[in-house]
């Protein structure tokens, strides 16, 4: 039976590394369990954890790493996408043999790929495993509304979308109506920056960076409650903080680490993996004013 359960936060996972580009374990158990610790459904291993830096025995290391760290409290989405088919279908079966709860995989992007392509490769994909998949629509990789739809009809393991692609807001109304009697699950993404946006037009849930999983928890806890006008007064407060992180991949790794670090979560010395272009040190003090400010040093 696919678990078509999966609501709410997924924060995707900062990677912990050294300055040798060596993953702490510690520091990754640990912020498992904190993520764990404040009610989080699950969290997902994706681009904003550095993936694309691992090796193909990284990956399997950390994945185990975080099923074991997460004890059951959450569901573990793992990125599992490659250019090629066969790879694609091999870290697929991988990653469920590992504990995965689901996938998460976007469409080839080096070659331009037609829908059907595109339906050939997803399809190939969730006959060889037995755990749903998040479609990832993310510019250079699309899955447009229609196809989501057509592909969520095409197997019942491809029941979940992730939404990317700017602009996102009417993408969902889009997938909204188009969804029907599908059954597809849509998600929003891009570092949580559209949370309530996307849930007034009919998102499920959303994975945003890990930085801040207990805001994002209370304000979507406080959407789905009726709450919206509380909803609507914390999200707005973290605002400048999620406009921060968002500076482009490189960046925002360095950003996230250093919230980590100053939440207590990350020791001193966690950096990302090179190469990754450092923002300025007016960054990092604009950063520390914004987390004294919203009281989230040392929480």
């Amino acid at each position: 039976m696919i678990d078509h359960s999966m609501r709410g936060i997924f924060p995707v996972l900062a990677m912990p590394f050294d300055a040798e580009g060596n993953i702490v374990v510690e520091d990754l158990q640990r912020e498992v369990d904190w993520i764990a610790g404040h009610g989080i459904p699950g969290v997902a291993i994706a681009l904003g954890s550095e993936i694309y830096k691992l090796s193909d025995e990284e990956r399997a290391f950390v994945l185990k790493t975080v099923v074991e760290a997460a004890k059951g409290r959450l569901k573990v989405v793992m990125n599992t996408g490659h250019e090629g088919t066969g790879i694609s279908i091999d870290y697929a079966k991988s990653a469920q043999e590992l504990g995965a709860s689901a996938l998460m995989i976007r469409p080839p992007s080096f070659a331009q790929l037609s829908a059907f392509e595109v339906m050939k490769y997803f399809v190939a994909i969730a006959e060889a495993i037995d755990i749903p998949i998040f479609m990832q629509d993310v510019v250079g990789s699309e899955v447009p509304p229609p196809l989501a739809v057509q592909l969520a009809n095409a197997h019942e393991n491809l029941c979940y979308i992730k939404v990317e692609v700017a602009p996102s807001v009417p993408r969902f109304a889009d997938l909204a109506a188009r969804t029907g009697a599908s059954g597809l699950i849509p998600f929003g993404g891009s570092g949580g920056q559209f949370l309530l946006e996307e849930a007034r037009r009919g998102s499920q849930g959303s994975m945003p960076w890990s930085v801040i999983p207990d805001v994002y928890a209370r304000v979507w806890d406080d959407f789905q409650s009726g709450n919206e006008v509380d909803a609507e007064i914390q999200y707005r407060r973290y605002a400048a903080l999620n406009r921060t992180i968002a500076q482009g991949m490189g960046a925002a790794m360095w950003v996230n680490d250093w919230i980590l670090i100053r939440r207590g979560i990350f020791q001193e010395t966690s950096q990302p993996r090179q190469p990754a272009p450092r923002p300025d040190d007016q960054t990092r003090i604009e950063l520390d004013a914004m987390l004294e400010e919203l009281d989230l040093v040392g929480k």
